[in-house]
């Protein structure tokens, strides 16, 4: 079973932004909807990718910081 897609949201820094579950191509003028689902499905796939990889790097912050709080002279 794969995790639920993000409902909304810019993706890293790429012309593309996730509204209402809709991928849309975002330019200086404007917007047009990503209708191609070859497309839309690696998108959904990259943001889920970014999203695992942010809850990893955090999860590596807590683990440092609590870490750190039980040997506060940082002896390992």
């Amino acid at each position: 079973m794969s995790a639920p897609s993000p409902r909304q949201g810019r993706l890293a820094h790429a012309p593309v932004v996730l509204r209402g579950g809709q991928w849309w191509l975002d330019g200086g003028v404007g917007s047009i909807p990503a209708s191609d689902p070859a497309f839309t499905a690696v998108l959904d796939d990259f943001a889920l990718s970014m999203a695992a990889a942010d809850r990893a790097v955090a999860n590596l912050h807590f683990r440092q910081d609590e870490a750190t709080s039980v040997d506060p002279g940082g002896r390992r």
